[in-house]
């Protein structure tokens, strides 16, 4: 059908046709699923589709397999939203009239009521008043109670078509016959769908009808079967809100009585079980029991609201205490999870569930922590800033017991296999220093995460560990603490032993650059950093090409050219000397990026210079201008005086614009050769010189031509030892400073002499 519709439909689809007939299970599964899929992908024309596909659907929506009738049911389903009304009434809705009849087989019958829920959306209210709610009311009368179930759960998507009016008059009267049906499972239907039906009644139909209702549903369901229980425990949150405000005081305290009767069910019961009762029954009923408490620890904030915030204490906390401590792990994971919204409620009054923040941090499930800690430090926060002067100091003192609950949830977390709990952990321990003192936290904390950075053997944990000791660090305001940190950083990371302490000292810069400033970073980091160029292992080298990118965003011109120095020595050293083939290719790939990026300029440092600059006699300026301009060929110069490259900020508009045409050509230059045959001459530089040049890096590693090329191994290199690739290819334009001519260029025979030339003279073009 993707490829060519036209002759699927022609030559296979009736070959499909015929198979279907016979087919077995597997192969009517998957066919359900592809005519639903060619819907989806809109292979063809809704009119094309309805004419090709529709009958093949509607013939097998009976099949004697209740998974492939359920299959093409959806399929069918999925199409109707589709489809136009005249299809729809012609094609579907006609053929429904006998298809609902009492003569019909269940099967069909119960497939005609979850049509006739789908087909209220695509009918105006007098089409569905008309034609449908005949056949809804015939089929809520049925005989079986399977179809009247069936025919109840449509009755909220037909109350949606037909709007509020219609819904009173013709709907209500339905539901409420439904709800004392002798049938359990259709009674349970009623009333879950008048429960998601109370926003539609006004309130005269919810306290006279509605509520009556609810409260013989509430006083019937213990005699009943446990599952309306069930139903009733996952739904008493909307019920408390679609009838808040119509409840009598004493209606509202028989309702919180029952809500807390539901949230102990099993738990209280004499000698365990009834006598009678057989051990498979007993398990059944022991589950079920779970399921209602569960469904009582997540309706716990709607109850809160119920009965107002400032009555917890004395309505609620003994339930909710209860639900904490609950002897079954669904339960108290339900009730974790909520916990956030607990405290929200409580607001000042949060501190009354501390102890049971600390009995969930404690509790010997993972699931449960799990569950906790997704709003932790949200929680936390709530506890550490709420409440009155009186109730602060109460918090305040029951803290201590915070920071054993911590450090022994993450050593239970440390000590399972279950690591992503360990990693979502230790990330939400990046709140702690809102919470608790830096101190607490560098004699509780932040020696843990050095060892687990260390010695844990998970990948994301160490990361996790190795953000959360950074933004430990970043609010550490003892300097003799943060020395101490910075030290062993350095010493047992970056200086480790281990290649993987190496890499996780690389993380770790990472982290720094994006938590720190740029200024910290430069002054503790950056050096150690780049050192690792040198590093035995490839994937050190690897991991830190990687990063050079991030590290030279740190610097800041004029004041750090002494590290973009330095940063350009190691990649001149990486890019010559690399015998890895896959680091050294990435080392490319990165000079290229670095090639590319601009630098950050020290505006207040450069506006002293101008000032220092501009301070100077008038008549200094002129003889420097005339120096300048009667100055001898760049090639003359001896090789050891120090070469810089002056800012844009003061160079002349010509000159500027020659370095940037200068820097175009070379960076265009480089980037061919990186993936040209020729860039081969460049792995063997390693061979010639450990300090070749490396032309790129002068315009690409520094942008603001704010460049110092002082290194010693720079005033003694060998012209010689550079590839000939640089400069054959693609020559540099001279600047119009210079006064060297054809003959000044022939005089060197290195291919190395045109290139520095002429960014020499682009340099000399500002004093």
């Amino acid at each position: 059908m993707r490829q060519n519709p036209a002759e699927t439909l022609r030559r296979v689809l009736p070959k499909v046709r015929e198979i279907l007939h016979v087919a077995g299970v597997e192969m009517q599964l998957t066919a359900a699923v592809s005519f639903l899929t060619i819907l989806q992908e809109e292979s063809v024309s809704i009119h094309t589709y309805a004419h090709s596909f529709l009958q093949v659907i509607l013939l097998h929506l009976e099949h004697r397999d209740a998974g492939v009738s359920n299959a093409w049911l959806e399929t069918l389903l999925s199409v109707i939203e589709e489809l136009p009304k005249e299809t729809l009434r012609h094609e579907i809705l006609n053929p429904l009239v006998s298809k609902a009849q009492l003569s019909q087989t269940v099967q069909s019958r119960l497939v005609s009521c979850k049509i006739l829920g789908k087909l209220t959306n695509k009918f105006d209210a007098h089409t569905i008043k008309r034609e449908i709610l005949p056949l809804v009311k015939s089929l809520c009368q049925d005989v079986e109670y399977e179809v009247r179930s069936c025919m109840c759960r449509q009755l909220e998507n037909i109350a949606q078509g037909i709007g509020t009016e219609l819904t009173k008059s013709m709907v209500l009267p339905e539901l409420i016959e439904l709800s004392r049906d002798e049938g359990s499972s259709v009674r349970l239907a009623a009333f879950e769908t008048l429960v998601n039906l109370l926003d539609i009644f006004d309130t005269d139909d919810r306290s006279q009808t509605i509520l009556p209702l609810v409260k013989s549903f509430c006083e019937k369901s213990f005699k009943a079967d446990e599952s309306i229980l069930i139903s009733l425990s996952f739904h008493l949150g909307k019920l408390c809100h679609g009838l808040y405000g119509i409840f009598t005081p004493d209606q509202h305290l028989r309702f919180l009585e029952f809500y807390k009767k539901l949230c102990t069910l099993g738990l209280q019961q004499e000698n365990g079980h009834n006598e009678n009762q057989i051990l498979p029954q007993i398990l059944e009923q022991e589950k079920k029991y779970i399921s209602v408490r569960k469904n009582c620890a997540y309706n716990f904030p709607a109850m809160i609201v119920f009965v107002d915030p400032k009555n917890f204490h004395m309505e609620l906390y003994s339930t909710f205490f209860c639900l904490c401590h609950d002897p079954e792990v669904p339960v108290r994971y339900t009730i974790a999870i909520c916990f956030y919204e607990v405290s929200k409620l409580l607001n000042s009054g949060v501190y009354l569930i501390h102890k049971e923040l600390i009995t969930l941090l404690q509790d010997e499930s993972l699931e449960v922590l799990d569950a906790l800690i997704d709003h932790l430090p949200e929680i936390l926060e709530l506890m550490s800033t709420c409440g009155e002067s009186s109730i602060q100091e109460n918090k305040l003192s029951s803290l201590p017991d915070l920071i054993p609950a911590l450090t022994a949830a993450e050593q239970r977390a440390a000590a399972s296999l279950k690591w992503r709990t360990h990693e979502k952990l230790l990330q939400k321990y990046a709140c702690l220093p809102q919470v608790i003192s830096s101190d607490q936290i560098y004699y509780r904390f932040l020696q843990r995460m050095f060892t687990i950075m260390m010695t844990n053997n998970v990948l994301p944990v160490q990361k996790a560990a190795s953000r959360t000791l950074c933004i430990f660090l970043r609010y550490n305001r003892k300097q003799e603490q943060r020395h101490e940190v910075i030290q062993k950083l350095i010493e047992q990371l970056g200086q480790g032993k281990s290649y993987w302490n190496r890499l996780r000292f690389l993380d770790t810069c990472e982290f720094i650059i994006e938590i720190f400033s740029k200024s910290f970073f430069c002054k503790y980091f950056f050096l150690p950093a780049i050192e690792l160029t040198h590093d035995p292992v490839a994937n050190v080298r690897m991991k830190l090409c990687y990063l050079l990118p991030k590290v030279k965003s740190t610097l800041k011109i004029p004041a750090d050219k002494h590290l973009l120095q330095q940063l350009e020595m190691c990649v001149r050293k990486l890019l010559c000397q690399e015998k890895d083939k896959d680091v050294l290719a990435i080392v490319k790939r990165t000079v290229l990026e670095l090639d590319r990026m601009e630098m950050s300029m020290d505006a207040e440092q450069l506006e002293k210079e101008k000032q220092q600059t501009d301070g100077r006699p008038m008549s200094e300026k002129i003889f420097e201008k005339k120096r300048r301009d009667t100055k001898t060929p760049t090639q003359s110069l001896p090789k050891n005086i120090p070469i810089s490259a002056p800012g844009p900020s003061t160079a002349t508009p010509s000159t500027s614009k020659e370095i940037k045409k200068s820097k175009l050509i070379r960076s265009q230059s480089f980037n061919n050769q990186a993936f040209h045959a020729k860039y081969s001459n460049l792995e063997k530089c390693a061979s010639k010189s450990p300090t070749a040049g490396y032309t790129p890096s002068v315009s690409g590693l520094a942008k603001t031509s704010v460049l110092s090329l002082t290194d010693d191994s720079f005033r003694t290199r060998n012209s010689s030892s550079v590839p000939t690739s640089f400069s054959a290819n693609t020559p540099l334009p001279s600047t119009s400073r210079g006064t060297g001519n054809s003959a000044d260029l022939k005089s060197n025979g290195s291919k190395d002499t045109q290139p520095r030339k002429a960014t020499l003279k682009s340099r000399k073009s500002n004093p």
